[in-house]
């Protein structure tokens, strides 16, 4: 609703706050407000996760889990991202060639997955991560090959089927089943077959056979599809056409 607090989350790790109605209201077709006259933003700095947090309702089960490109996992209490100043706080600290990439509200019971561009995936117990504080690193997630990089974080909960889309417009559902849990910190499974046609894997997320997905290209092209048409197959597997592009998605 207009009256949560909107977390926003950077490539650079910072966190920064704003209430929704703070946020001026447009139709479909306007422009809408640059971000940077909304938030004190860094040179550099994008937006990677938006969090709407209801802050009269927090509880010592709720947590911010992130996930960086390069495998680094971190999980931290969201009472300790309550009070934001304008000029954000640091939420992780990222080595220099890192960046954050995701991040999602947990309770401590969930099955996390992340999905790299060289087509793995690991699935592991999110209690396995040790709470730590908002200045921490956070642990290995995922242990990756050196040109290899995450990008996508889903929770199991979250839909029966794993979508994965590459960077020429192929994709396809496997069902979550098919990702068994194991320790964090391993190399994962297969989740996807690479080859010159289809190109690396961009994105993944947790859907259900009734949802509807939105891609959209660097070119500013979107399609929208029913999941449904997405076809099912296991995991060591190229998928199907979903989207024409002249570019990249």
């Amino acid at each position: 609703t207009s009256h949560h607090s909107l977390t926003f989350f950077t490539n650079q790790g910072r966190a920064y706050k704003l209430k929704a109605y703070e946020i001026p209201e447009s139709g479909r077709t306007s422009r809408g407000t640059a971000i940077i006259n909304l938030l004190q933003l860094q040179p550099e700095e994008q937006i990677t996760a938006v969090i709407p947090v209801d802050t009269k309702h927090i509880n010592d089960s709720d947590y911010m889990f992130m996930a960086t490109k390069k495998g680094i996992v971190k999980k931290t209490q969201l009472k300790e991202y309550a009070n934001i100043r304008k000029t954000g706080l640091q939420a992780i600290n990222l080595r220099d060639d890192d960046e954050l990439i995701e991040v999602k509200l947990t309770d401590n019971t969930k099955d996390i997955l992340l999905v790299t561009k060289l087509g793995q995936c690991i699935r592991f117990h999110e209690s396995d991560v040790r709470k730590t504080g908002r200045s921490s690193m956070g642990v290995i997630g995922m242990n990756l090959l050196d040109e290899d990089e995450v990008v996508g974080m889903q929770i199991c909960t979250q839909g029966d089927y794993l979508l994965v889309v590459s960077e020429n417009g192929m994709g396809k559902r496997t069902p979550m089943a098919e990702f068994t849990v194991q320790l964090r910190g391993g190399k994962g499974v297969k989740c996807y077959k690479i080859t010159e046609k289809t190109g690396n894997l961009i994105g993944s997320k947790a859907v259900n056979e009734d949802n509807e997905i939105m891609m959209i290209t660097t070119e500013g092209i979107i399609i929208r599809t029913p999941c449904s048409g997405i076809s099912v197959m296991g995991r060591i597997t190229s998928g199907v056409k979903l989207m024409d592009v002249d570019g990249e998605i």
